[in-house]
């Protein structure tokens, strides 16, 4: 959808912003530019829709040459958010959202009816369509930024720290209605930032510049933490990769450990013996459904038949597939058991995650 071949910008007096730029954004792909300030990053993302215009090079936006369309019909199919929102302060909430279909010659009622639908998209309550920006929250002015950006439907956004000038829990909420959205539209999004953690949260890949415009690495997330093209790449990122790795890996991705696994109405012998083979003090209780119930630990089983005449304590800490490997990581450190187990949908059991094995996935 957006090659950039050879692309490079060069302003008067001699700075380069972006030097020598080869980079590719597949259709519905969320690409995030990050580096340091003075990287280039936003100059790139100008030079897409033509805000900045190229010193060298070539870029293709949906297999026409950019340079080659007149303004106005390139940006007709790009949205642009930024970082402020830019919204009008005059205008309503449905008057900023119907901005550009204005432009183009829709009927009011078009309008009306497609700023309604957009803030639906974007979790906005239908009253808020009458009021002005200064009487929204700053959340809620980036939600009418992004709305009005998708307005026409483009099949192009580009954002420039669209989520920088919140808090940083409204930022999260953001950040997470925005992945839910995007599921929904499919857009292909180049997103800028400085926060290498938005970039790896947000993106499907990653480019990271350095000063001067260059670009040291265009990866997936997964592949950029596993193998960090050099050591600038390596110090970006930042000391914690391998807890960043497992925050991208689901639960589901691993095998878990069978676990120490009996029912209430195992004899005690036997539990014990369930709890020596997987090296634990403890054994996991389910029901006949395979349900947790509990953890019986071995010390407490001494005067009784069966693991469910005594008083269980509470299960492990539990995760679902569709969890990740760090929040597995953190039931581990939490739970007085020292594993995760992992849970289907009905909260059956499925096994234990151990150290071991997120060990094994890093390495």
């Amino acid at each position: 959808m957006i090659t950039l071949e050879h692309v490079s910008k060069v302003f008067p007096g001699g700075t380069t912003a972006v030097d020598a730029v080869d980079l590719h954004v597949a259709e519905g792909e969320v690409a995030v530019l990050v580096g340091p300030s003075g990287c280039g990053k936003t100059t790139t993302l100008r030079l897409i829709n033509r805000m900045v215009e190229p010193t060298s090079g070539r870029i293709v936006v949906d297999g026409r040459d950019a340079s080659a369309l007149p303004t106005h019909e390139l940006r007709r199919g790009i949205g642009y958010v930024i970082q402020h929102t830019g919204l009008f302060p005059h205008r309503t909430i449905e008057g900023n959202i119907g901005t550009v279909p204005e432009l183009v010659g829709w009927s009011k009622p078009a309008i009306r009816e497609r700023a309604a639908e957009l803030m639906e998209l974007v979790g906005l309550p239908r009253e808020l369509a009458s009021r002005y920006p200064h009487q929204l929250s700053g959340g809620q002015r980036q939600r009418v930024g992004v709305a009005r950006a998708l307005a026409v439907d483009p099949p192009i956004m580009l954002m420039d720290e669209p989520f920088g000038a919140v808090d940083p829990i409204v930022r999260a909420r953001l950040q997470e209605e925005f992945l839910r959205l995007q599921q929904e539209v499919r857009k292909t999004i180049v997103f800028v930032t400085h926060d290498i953690d938005e970039a790896i949260t947000m993106g499907d890949r990653i480019a990271i510049f350095n000063v001067g415009g260059r670009l040291e690495q265009y990866a997936s997330p997964r592949d950029l933490l596993a193998e960090p093209a050099n050591a600038f790449v390596a110090d970006f990122l930042g000391a914690e990769r391998g807890l960043k790795r497992l925050a991208l890996v689901r639960t589901s991705e691993v095998e878990a450990a069978p676990g120490p696994v009996v029912g209430a109405e195992t004899p005690v012998e036997e539990a014990k013996d369930v709890a020596n083979q997987a090296g634990t003090d403890w054994v996991v209780v389910v029901d006949a459904g395979r349900r947790l119930r509990g953890v019986a630990w071995l010390a407490d089983l001494g005067g009784v038949e069966r693991v469910g005449d005594v008083a269980l304590q509470d299960p492990p800490l539990s995760v679902r597939a569709e969890d990740s490997l760090r929040t597995a990581l953190d039931a581990m450190v939490t739970s007085h058991t020292g594993v995760a187990v992992r849970v289907g949908p009905e909260g059956t059991y499925e096994g234990v995650l151990t150290q071991d094995i997120l060990t094994r996935e890093l390495t």
